[in-house]
């Protein structure tokens, strides 16, 4: 019972920390992961973010992989909508993947 604790805890501090990124902007599974002292689960962030993907006062869409890819498009309404919101906001792609150098924020920042 206390890692299922432990689970729910995890979920809804990535999700406020994620509530938190600006518009504009981008961070990564790992920037979070390691932001709230679990580096090597970033995986766990993106269990939590799918958890949450209807939830549209959450800016999951500013969540991407270390690469800039949009590798959680899936869990959107269309394979399309993440790019969509990402761009309706200004941030630019290079290709298939977010300029990271332009939009790129670290996690820590937030707390």
């Amino acid at each position: 019972m206390e890692k299922q604790k432990d689970k729910k805890d995890f979920f809804l501090r990535v999700l406020e920390l994620v509530k938190k990124i600006p518009y504009g902007y981008v961070t990564t599974y790992g920037s979070i992961a390691q932001c709230l002292g679990l580096k090597s689960s970033a995986r766990m962030v993106g269990w939590a973010l799918n958890s949450a993907a209807a939830d549209y006062s959450i800016p999951c869409h500013r969540v991407v992989n270390r690469n800039g890819e949009l590798t959680g498009k899936q869990y959107f309404a269309t394979p399309e909508m993440m790019r969509e919101l990402l761009e309706s906001e200004g941030i630019t792609f290079k290709g298939d993947q977010v300029n990271m150098q332009s939009h790129f924020t670290d996690a820590a920042l937030f707390l």
